[in-house]
């Protein structure tokens, strides 16, 4: 027996209507403000993906054995490049808000693709990997990944000659 899907309603949730009511029940006076641009700065690609460059860019924050459970988010704020051949075997997520009990971020192949993306520079599939993974810690202030992360990343993606970047949210 098949079951009716009602296509009057969602299915789903929606993270923007979630966003909105957790703000107003926390007394902000404005909604959260979501990002929006007229034109984004986007450019096709010059070569196929099997000739480019690729780099990868987390919002995931580098771990530290000494890192205390709550590390304030005022340490970790800063733009990082990290070498390929220094990736630490974890990534520090813990001081970001998620369903902690119902997933877990202890795969960092997750959330920094890097073993995969090599076998894909072996198969042939894209070019090569930059020599250097980077990272903007989670902020929610748009002003400053526009002004501050956003043009640091745009600066090494240039150094290490990158063609395409995969963004890897967490």
């Amino acid at each position: 027996m098949s079951q009716q899907v009602n296509r009057t309603q969602r299915t789903f949730v929606s993270y923007i209507d979630k966003s909105r009511e957790f703000y107003a029940a926390h007394g902000y006076a404005r909604p959260y403000q979501w990002a929006y641009h007229e034109e984004v700065p986007f450019q096709p690609l010059t070569r196929t993906l099997a000739a480019s460059r690729v780099g990868v860019v987390t919002t995931s924050s580098l771990y530290t054995a000494d890192r205390p459970e709550h590390w304030p988010k005022t340490k970790a704020k800063e733009p990082f490049a990290l070498e390929l051949e220094h990736l630490p075997s974890r990534m520090y997520t813990d001081d970001l808000s998620w369903d902690k009990e119902a997933t877990h971020t202890n795969d960092r192949e997750s959330f920094l693709p890097i073993d995969s993306l090599r076998q894909w520079v072996a198969k042939g599939r894209i070019g090569s990997l930059a020599p250097r993974v980077y990272g903007v810690p989670t902020d929610y202030s748009q002003r400053r990944t526009h002004e501050l992360d956003a043009p640091k990343i745009v600066e090494w993606a240039k150094e290490d000659e990158v063609d395409v970047a995969l963004l890897v949210p967490l």
